[in-house]
């Protein structure tokens, strides 16, 4: 491992056992991102700010979504995918608050269990259950 933690094969980890990168930001656009940040944080995002033109909601890990305001979206499937630790109880909580979700299913490889949750905007977000190792 060279003194800047990274080794000679340019992998490197955190000292935690983490993987030394992750996702910084993500991008959805929407009509109204007070509107989106109240939905995403009923999925259990941590808003991080509300501006305006800009919602910014935080994921675990640090991860950020950012919510664009854009007057003529229309939803499209999201570039990105969620992930949490139990897919049943996230699917029934969030179907028990309203939210429209898909029913269970698997992914066309059949690796992951999944379900879609759209946004205000029509956004679908595929939600699949976890598969982390390690510490995150």
């Amino acid at each position: 491992m060279a003194e800047d933690g990274v080794a000679e094969d340019g992998v490197a980890e955190d000292g935690g056992g983490r993987p030394a990168v992750w996702t910084g930001h993500l991008v959805v656009h929407g009509t109204d991102p007070a509107r989106s940040s109240a939905f995403y944080a009923n999925l259990g995002m941590r808003t991080v700010a509300v501006m305006g033109d800009v919602a910014v909601m935080e994921l675990r890990g640090g991860t950020h979504l950012v919510v664009r305001k854009d007057p003529e979206a229309r939803g499209a499937p999201a570039g990105f995918d969620l992930m949490v630790e139990d897919l049943d109880a996230a699917h029934r909580a969030w179907a028990s608050k309203g939210l429209a979700v898909s029913e269970i299913t698997r992914d066309e490889r059949g690796i992951h269990r999944i379900f879609t949750v759209s946004d205000p905007d029509g956004n679908a977000i595929v939600v699949n259950d976890s598969h982390v190792v390690g510490p995150v």
